[in-house]
């Protein structure tokens, strides 16, 4: 856990310890908080079944994307920013730049494409001294609210990297069973608990394979593992594609085939799995990664039923003048929604 994100949560906990010490009820705090959390998935659930409801009026359609933000920093090991990232995301997709028509011909302004339920306030929840286990339950609930309302499948606004354990969880569970990941990015995320924090964003992979809650997890991009990153990845399993070796893997991952046995494919995409020269806002800038048109021949081209997927690590405060990496994570997010909605 960072520096900043340790003395916040010390603040938190210190004021806790002092309305015990005043001899406030632990209850009476637990359900405000309690309520707060509840307003809060409220709040969700009434979008998603507004926007399910909007869809099967037009007709319907058998998977439609939904996008869910979660701006959630605080468990990233060096910058905060990308809990600003999904209104950049956001305001980015529909700037009007571009048309709205993705490069394999759907249309985003199509509600059966593409609608938002909004993000999860996840500030205004740890304003209340709520933990990291009820907050990532609280991430898996408002993903499972999206799923619950047919026929909308999430696409998730990060956020760092953490929040790909708890929405993974969810499309699992409420699956069913396990899921094929891809996985984009420079580092494995594979760490058993980075920094003391089992929740650090270079953990959520561990966190999932743990749980059970993927078969077969492929990591592409890769330019920056340790000893531990390997031990873990070979513990667990995992197919771990290092870009040192692309030329050479580059026919296999343009012309992969997932899900089959399972419950479908989740696709995660770190921003920094490209280069820096294609997006330069991120915390961790990792020279030797992938181009954008590498990224998307590789999720173009990808075999599998998309259940879920995110798109996480962009801090907008690195960016550009001009949002060049705003407008990257979009056009992700636009061809996302074109391999999911269908």
């Amino acid at each position: 856990m960072s520096s900043s994100s340790s003395k916040v949560m010390k603040r938190g906990i210190h004021y806790l310890q002092q309305l015990s010490t005043a001899n406030v009820p632990a209850d009476l705090i637990h359900k405000g908080q309690q309520r707060v959390i509840d307003a809060s998935l409220t709040l969700i659930r009434e979008r998603a079944k507004l926007k399910g409801e909007l869809i099967r009026a037009l007709g319907g359609s058998k998977a439609s994307t939904s996008l869910l933000g979660v701006p959630l920093g605080h468990n990233s090991s060096f910058l905060q920013g990308p809990a600003f990232a999904p209104p950049r995301i956001r305001e980015a997709i529909w700037c009007g730049s571009t048309n709205s028509t993705t490069e394999e011909g759907k249309v985003l302004n199509d509600p059966r494409v593409l609608t938002d339920v909004g993000d999860v306030p996840v500030q205004e929840i740890r304003d209340c001294y709520v933990d990291d286990d009820r907050l990532m339950n609280v991430i898996s609930e408002s993903v499972k609210i999206v799923m619950e309302e047919s026929p909308l499948r999430p696409l998730v606004l990060g956020g760092d990297h953490s929040i790909s354990y708890p929405v993974v969880r969810a499309v699992s569970e409420k699956l069913g069973g396990p899921v094929d990941i891809l996985h984009l990015d420079a580092h494995p995320d594979i760490y058993d608990a980075f920094e003391g924090n089992k929740y650090s964003h270079a953990s959520s992979f561990a966190r999932i394979m743990e749980g059970g809650y993927a078969r077969r997890l492929l990591q592409v991009g890769i330019r920056s593992i340790n000893k531990e990153g390997r031990e873990q990845g070979k513990k667990f399993g995992v197919e771990q594609y290092e870009m040192r070796t692309f030329s050479k893997d580059r026919h296999l991952l343009e012309n992969l085939k997932l899900g089959e046995g399972v419950k479908g494919v989740y696709i995660s995409v770190d921003i920094d799995s490209l280069d820096p020269a294609f997006a330069p806002g991120v915390s961790h800038i990792e020279p030797g990664g992938l181009s954008f048109r590498d990224v998307l021949n590789i999720l173009h081209n990808l075999q599998g039923d998309i259940v879920a997927a995110d798109v996480v690590e962009f801090n907008p405060q690195r960016d550009t003048v001009d949002g060049m990496t705003a407008m990257v994570a979009a056009k992700l997010v636009r061809e996302l929604t074109a391999k999911i909605s269908k």
